[in-house]
């Protein structure tokens, strides 16, 4: 399993490059702006370019891994389609073909006349990524990848990627908006229980290289397997009254209860990927969602790592339902290989009733508590 975390990490660093190049070389850049400008004839592709973007990395993530891991094939998810209509109606599926070549031509089936950027892109997912990481080197994990599935989530906050705001000041460390929240989720659950076990985040826009001014990223991971507990990062220090993060869209009466809790000071951010991280890092002590407006791909990765850490990703609907019926056992844990009955589409894997991130369990305990 050491081996497929690696594979993950580089998975994700290469996606990671081909988010970074859209934003970075100008016939990729004006494809991905076009939306916002209105000008080019081919309107009805350029407004899902973004799309195409996160469905080439989401399939660049699955052709690599299920290359080097064959008993992955099949079980490797995630959120968008893969078949795009062309300016001539044609219906194409994307994906990634034997040579640099025939992919820029693949792509170049549904770009139409923009052929700089199908080259572009075919040579960043034909990209081959090394790794120089000691400590990932030194992780020796035994779990048989036959028994796993993977959640992608190819570019976590779209909307914030294709606004590329750079100028959001944050607050006490967290970003209220902006570039800095569009990250790259990949995280592999265990096929039987669901349970995630590996999970990496990558921060695609860190930060702006000084020399350079181009962006660097960093990738953070984390292992929770049996009694296995590893991660790239340390365990927050727990704030003896607990700072919790939530969508600015968040139900008033949520704020309301949690508001007090919390001193007053609630934070807003976006992305739930990037709301997750921020609890990861100890920006944040909880991340709370009431709505089931987050997905399996939003959660897998994040949820892992968290795990790793000592905590974890409650169900929050089916928590204050087992609190309410006296239930004192530890609260239902998101699980990932459990479509919604009577759902379709993405809807299948929503995560119904909300949630809560944490680290420490004395913050979930009050966080319920409150709510």
């Amino acid at each position: 399993m050491a081996g497929l975390l690696q594979a993950l990490v580089g998975v994700s660093e290469k996606a990671a490059h081909i988010a970074r190049l859209c934003r970075r070389e100008e016939p990729l850049f004006q494809l991905l702006v076009a939306e916002k400008t209105g000008t080019d004839k081919n309107r009805r592709f350029l407004q899902d370019f973004k799309t195409l973007a996160d469905v080439l990395i989401q399939e660049v993530i699955k052709h690599d891994l299920g290359k080097e891991f064959p008993e992955l094939q099949g079980h490797i998810h995630g959120e968008e389609s893969n078949e795009f209509q062309n300016g001539q109606g044609e219906t194409v599926t994307v994906r990634v073909c034997a040579t640099p070549g025939d992919t820029a031509a693949l792509l170049l089936a549904v770009l139409g006349p923009e052929r700089a950027a199908a080259e572009l892109l075919a040579a960043a997912v034909h990209r081959d990524v090394a790794l120089s990481d000691a400590e990932l080197d030194g992780v020796g994990l035994n779990i048989p990848p036959r028994d796993l599935a993977v959640w992608i989530d190819p570019i976590d906050s779209t909307n914030e990627y294709i606004g590329g705001r750079e100028d959001v000041p944050p607050v006490d460390g967290i970003a209220p908006a902006g570039l800095c929240s569009a990250l790259v989720l990949v995280g592999a659950y265990d096929r039987h229980t669901g349970c995630p076990v590996l999970g990496v985040i990558n921060e695609p826009f860190f930060r702006r290289d000084p020399l350079t001014h181009r962006w660097q990223g960093r990738y953070h991971w984390g292992v929770a397997y049996g009694a296995t507990r590893l991660a790239s990062l340390s365990p927050p220090a727990p704030r003896p009254e607990p700072c919790v993060v939530l969508s600015r869209a968040e139900a008033g009466a949520v704020r309301g209860a949690l508001d007090p809790l919390c001193g007053g000071r609630l934070h807003f951010a976006a992305g739930a990927g990037y709301k997750m991280l921020c609890v990861i890092l100890g920006l944040a002590d909880a991340y709370v969602l009431s709505e089931g407006s987050t997905f399996a791909w939003d959660a897998c990765a994040p949820h892992a790592i968290l795990r790793a850490l000592g905590g974890g990703v409650v169900a929050l609907g089916g928590a204050l339902r087992a609190r309410r019926a006296g239930d004192t056992g530890p609260p239902p844990e998101l699980v990932y290989n459990r479509p919604m009955d009577g759902a379709v589409g993405a809807e299948r894997w929503a995560n119904r009733g909300g949630l809560v991130a944490y680290v420490h369990p004395r913050h979930l305990e009050a966080v319920l508590g409150a709510l």
